[in-house]
């Protein structure tokens, strides 16, 4: 067996607590224990982080490219292995690329593509958000109206399939386009229905949430707001404890207030996760890129088509707990969850918690958040 090493550092999170004056014992790539400083062995081999933060890795559910490539551009799996590893320089341990709307043809390549992933053990990867295209089109943000298009039962099966060979299967779909039935079918398969791009009625998210949805994407952007006579989706992502869902806390997505109001208002057990909503320009310094043929711009922190629209978001998961615990002074072990252990327990995987047994994928942040390492099976990032 492979000896073990303890990590010290000045406050280690387990993806709800921190611990202070605590060490994170790693053997043969798994965590084997968290224990305090005066438990550990003298003998035993220890590293010293110093300062900062040793947490579970960060986890992201919503990746639409990275390394300079978009999923949709993907022809391999070292092209998927290429999006990966420009999340998981920056702390992000674990991923689902996601496939903004596209053509039936580019959605089952990259359906093969994550099949594949998975078999060759691309790291970092955990499955496949599939986002539209069965979406609302007064509600496309930045997804081409031209390929939105209503679920077929090519595309059930499709989803089905994937599903079965997949480790995880997000699929945003906007509750007005499809029946209940239809939602009720992929969720029984294991898929992860999430509410997204919709225009609906609190009561069709409500019947879409009763026949097995459980998530809503990018919450407040894409979709009905609340009103005082029209909860609409943002609504019932906030009332009904079934459903959790993602946030992009980025400072432009969604005001301050906003998210304040929204984590004070949301009921449970279902939680608010964050999502970064990457492109293709993360891990690289291009000021633009091409979306379905259309160009988009890099400029102030923010990512826009040529008409202003928003088009994705130009932020890592720890720049959004940078602005959680700066902007919105959330408690850091709160912000940490977010990125951690509750989009592991929406996801069902056994990530985001530093548990005993658990794949020790770990990442060291600085006091400013800045990622000072990142570890896959207790192996350092190279």
């Amino acid at each position: 067996m492979t000896a073990a090493t303890a990590y010290l550092c000045s406050r280690i999170f387990d993806g709800r607590t921190l611990h202070e004056k605590a060490a994170l014992v790693v053997a043969g790539g798994v965590v084997s224990d968290l224990v305090s400083i005066d438990q550990l062995d003298e003998n035993q081999r220890q590293v010293d982080l110093g300062s900062g933060i040793l947490a579970p890795g960060l986890i992201d559910l919503q990746v639409n490219g990275g390394g300079g490539l978009m999923l949709g551009d993907a022809e391999s799996v070292e092209d998927m292995a290429r999006i990966c590893h420009a999340h998981l320089r920056l702390g992000t341990t674990a991923l689902t690329p996601t496939l903004i709307t596209d053509t039936p043809e580019t959605t089952r390549k990259v359906v093969k593509l994550g099949i594949e992933a998975w078999a060759h053990g691309v790291r970092g990867f955990q499955g496949l958000h599939l986002e539209g295209p069965h979406l609302f089109k007064g509600r496309k943000g930045a997804h081409d109206p031209d390929l939105i298009r209503p679920m077929t039962e090519d595309d059930i099966e499709l989803y089905l399939f994937a599903a079965r060979q997949l480790p995880s299967l997000i699929l945003t779909i906007a509750p007005e386009t499809v029946t209940p039935d239809q939602v009720q079918r992929l969720a029984e398969a294991g898929i992860h229905v999430s509410l997204g791009h919709s225009g609906a009625s609190y009561q069709e998210c409500k019947a879409a949430a009763e026949a097995g949805a459980s998530c809503v994407t990018h919450l407040f952007n894409a979709m009905s707001p609340l009103q005082h006579r029209e909860p609409g989706l943002v609504g019932a992502a906030l009332d009904l404890g079934s459903l959790s869902a993602g946030l992009i806390a980025d400072g432009v997505h969604v005001d301050p207030v906003a998210i304040k109001v929204a984590l004070k208002a949301k009921n449970g057990p279902g939680r608010i996760f964050l999502v970064t909503d990457a492109m293709s320009q993360t891990g690289t310094d291009v000021t633009s890129f091409h979306l379905g043929g259309r160009e988009i711009f890099r400029r102030d922190g923010t990512l826009t088509l040529a008409d202003g629209t928003l088009a994705g978001a130009d932020i890592d998961l720890p720049a959004s707990l940078r602005y959680l615990t700066g902007t919105l002074n959330m408690p850091v072990d709160a912000a940490l969850a977010m990125a951690t252990a509750d989009p592991a327990d929406f996801l069902g995987r056994p990530l985001g918690h530093l548990q005993q047994g658990r794949a020790a994928d770990l990442v060291h942040l600085d006091e400013d958040f800045g990622v000072a390492g990142v570890w896959i099976n207790g192996q350092p990032l190279s």
